[in-house]
This record gives structure tokens, sequence and C-alpha cells, in this order.
């Protein structure tokens, strides 16, 4: 349906005040005319032509483009996924793993209106070592890694947010910069974004010690993971 009740009677009501044979029909003071009857005429005609200027305001409203009206969208959190990209570092690198760390997206909001903006949260006791090809008992042991004081603290800060404070729009995608608070600390962040039926997906890449994270080493600092952290991300918003 291409407008709402309320939309329809405006256009209703702004038809019938500019119908030629109903403002024809209209009556103008005159004075030598039954000062009651006219009066409650004139009265009559001055209210409905305050409704046809209200139907007008609300034909504007509804009639105007979508990029015209504030348009926010709630994130779908059974659809929204947030991955972080750790990447091996050091002299024996070749006998360690890259680590891959998942959680759903637990609560935001999209705003694709003229001024676009996003808002989103993801708690930190949710995110997931998924690692593929080690043991269950390595990936529990980097779990418990990443969730310790030395890392992401979680039992200390528990959020993570993310808040935009510009949307730059290009030829193929926008660049999202924003504040991301991680572990007590907030810095700015820049993403790229491209939406793909009905789905934002982008990346950004930040430094662990931005957030006062120290890159974990083992093996005497012979392995270690890199400073630099790539950050993807998929969201979904509920229809």
């Amino acid at each position: 349906m291409l407008f709402s009740r309320s939309g329809r009677i405006a256009i209703e009501l702004f038809t019938l005040w500019e119908a030629p044979a109903f403002r024809a029909a209209m009556p103008t003071r005159d004075a030598g005319k039954d000062c009651v009857s006219s009066q409650a005429t004139w009265g009559m005609h001055r209210k409905l032509k305050i409704c046809a200027a209200v139907a007008t305001v609300l034909m504007v409203g509804f009639l105007a483009p979508p990029e015209m009206r504030g348009q926010k969208h709630t994130i779908d959190g059974q659809h929204s996924v947030i991955t972080i990209r750790v990447f091996k570092s050091g002299l024996f690198s070749a006998f360690a793993h890259d680590h891959s760390i998942r959680a759903a997206i637990a609560r935001g909001e999209v705003d694709d209106s003229a001024r676009p903006s996003v808002d989103l949260w993801v708690d930190a006791g949710k995110l997931r070592v998924v690692d593929s090809g080690i043991s269950a008992k390595d990936r529990a042991d980097i779990q418990r890694t990443m969730e310790g004081p030395e890392v992401l603290d979680v039992s200390r800060f528990p959020q993570i947010h993310f808040r935009s404070t510009s949307v730059q729009k290009t030829a193929s995608h926008w660049i999202v910069r924003g504040n991301l608070e991680l572990r007590g600390k907030s810095r700015p962040v820049e993403a790229e974004v491209a939406e793909t039926n009905g789905r934002y997906r982008g990346s950004a890449m930040l430094k662990q010690r931005d957030f006062g994270i120290v890159p974990v080493k083992i093996a005497g600092g012979t392995v270690r993971v890199k400073d630099e952290v790539k950050i993807e991300f998929e969201i979904a918003t509920v229809p």
C-alpha cells in the first residue's frame, strides 16, 4: 500500500479544498446577509481552510522520499555478527595459528536517513574463539587468556560499544567514523561499509595497544600476535 490511512485522508481533504466547485460554493463575508448564518458558515470555511493547510503538511511528510525522513532500524541480534581476526607474528609464527573470535551483536540501531548513524553493543563475555584446526584444550586456553585481565578483562569491562560520529557516502560504499569503547578506553575508529541485499558488511583495523592491551607472546617472544587486528561485521536490521 503506497499511503497509510492518515495519508489518504490528508490527500482527500486537500483535494476537496482545491476542487473549484467547492471553492465557488463557499460564501464570502457580506454585511447584507444574515449575520448569524454568515458567521457560522464563515467559521466552517476557516476550519476547512486550516484542515487543508494541515493536509498539505501531512502530504509533504507522506510523499517525501525515504531519505528525507528519519529511518531508524533496530539491529537484528540473531542475524548480526562481529568477527575479530588476530594475526600471528614472530620468528616461529609458521608454527602458530591466526585466531578468529566471534560474537553476535547484542543490540543497536542503524539510521539510514539523510543524516545516517549507527550505534551498536557487543557483550564481551559472549565472544568465542572459533579457530579451526586446533584441539579443544588449546581453544579453551586461548579463550581463557582472551577473557582474562591481560586482554579483554571481561569481568571489569563487560560491554564493547561503538557509536558513529560521521558517515560519508562514496560511489560504492560508506566511510563510517566513530568512537569504539573497549576495555574502559574510547578511541576513534574508521570503517568501510557496503550494503548488499539489506545487510551492512564492513571492516576496520585497530591496534590493541590503543586500548591498553599488550599483544600476547609465547615461547620467549618467538611467537606472538600482531598489535593490529581486523574487525569484520555483518549487520541485519529488524524488518
